[in-house]
């Protein structure tokens, strides 16, 4: 499979302002009560996400893994 990141720099941007954005929401849900900033930092995730294409192959935007990765560091409360 080609990667498109390589050839195309728009979807790269997005990607990683995707995990950027997929950090934030991680340490606003582990560190914050607030949870407006919380669904903000979520929803902008969301809406970077949707900005990549499709891959045909899995039905998932392009680095649906590594986004994924980023919003689970470190979530577990106590």
């Amino acid at each position: 499979m080609e990667n498109q990141f390589a050839t195309h720099s728009a979807p790269a941007k997005i990607q990683g302002l995707s995990i950027q954005v997929g950090e934030l929401f991680s340490e606003l849900y582990r560190q914050s009560q607030d949870g407006n900033k919380q669904q903000y930092a979520l929803e902008a995730y969301k809406n970077l996400r949707r900005l990549l294409p499709v891959v045909a192959t899995t039905g998932r935007h392009m680095g649906s893994m590594a986004a994924h990765e980023s919003t689970q560091k470190g979530n577990i409360r106590m």
